[in-house]
């Protein structure tokens, strides 16, 4: 199923979309809920954006307005995230093209990656990133490539002042042994990990240990790379979901992840304006206990 299809089935196409402040449920906030990386006490928005893949474009003027509006509306609705790699093609060249543009840069936290083997490869990566993008407050190591070579230069430019933030990334359950190793034994400022109703293993060791260890935790693939959406196929938002005000399927994935307090950012992926301020809409108002979160995982394992 696409997520157009299950939006139509709460609703019709403007289901799941910020309300208007006055159209809200008194006990809803419309701000978006912050949390603070432990390193700076610097406070983030819940959710942000992904760009694997949807920003991998020739910008024309056909998708230029779009993508735009994409990136406008993050920032309107109180989103600041931008997350990107070397390895998304096009991707860092075009967010930074549409922000320098749009006079967002100021704005938005962009957070891309270095994706290669070796230190003099690595550093001309990041130059090239830093070139695209206009600006990098985190540097990342992308699926640990590399890892102790690229860390030791992250914390190079970290104590140089070009860029603010270090990070490890992966994005399978298969590299959480080696992602818990090396934070440990790096102790970045972020790592970024998979986690969702269909991918729930980072809740074991990964979270808990950025606990301990006060790391600050971006997810990637909220959605399952999407299949949660065919999950939901047919199925209509069950009543009580109203209870954390949620009015779309992505809402709900999306708070059941905002939920755990580990977690200090989701960067779902879209070029769609609709789903954008759809997404956005799961980083405000209510949150489910830890009841409702499993009510909501056992729903989900059920269809």
């Amino acid at each position: 199923m696409k997520r157009r299809e299950a939006v139509k089935l709460i609703g019709g196409t403007t289901a799941g979309l910020l309300l208007p402040i006055g159209a809200r449920a008194a006990s809803q906030s419309s701000i978006m809920i912050t949390r603070t990386i432990p390193s700076s006490g610097e406070k983030l928005p819940v959710i942000g954006l992904g760009t694997w893949s949807v920003f991998d474009v020739d910008l024309t003027p056909a998708n230029r307005p779009q993508l735009g509006e994409v990136l406008s509306l993050l920032v309107k609705h109180g989103g600041r995230v931008v997350d990107s790699s070397p390895m998304y093609g096009r991707a860092e060249g075009v967010v930074g093209e549409l922000a320098a543009q749009l006079h967002l840069l100021d704005s938005l936290f962009i957070a891309t990656k270095v994706w290669t083997k070796g230190k003099e490869a690595g550093l001309a990566m990041m130059q090239r990133s830093m070139v695209r993008m206009r600006k990098v407050d985190l540097m990342q190591v992308h699926n640990l490539s590399d890892v102790e070579t690229q860390m030791s230069s992250l914390r190079e430019w970290k104590t140089d002042g070009r860029i603010r933030y270090t990070g490890i990334t992966h994005s399978q359950a298969r590299g959480h042994y080696d992602v818990e190793r090396t934070m440990r034994r790096e102790k970045p400022d972020f790592v970024q990990i998979n986690y969702s109703l269909m991918e729930p293993q980072a809740a074991q060791r990964i979270l808990p240990l950025a606990q301990e260890l006060r790391m600050a935790v971006i997810i990637n693939r909220p959605f399952g790379a999407g299949a949660l959406f065919g999950r939901v196929a047919a199925k209509p938002l069950p009543p009580w979901a109203a209870e954390i005000d949620c009015r779309s399927w992505a809402q709900f994935f999306l708070k059941w992840i905002v939920a755990h307090p580990a977690v200090t950012c989701v960067i779902p992926a879209t070029s769609k304006p609709q789903h954008m301020e759809d997404n956005l809409a799961g980083g405000v108002g209510r949150l489910p206990d830890a009841k409702m979160r499993q009510r909501m995982l056992e729903l989900v394992s059920t269809l």
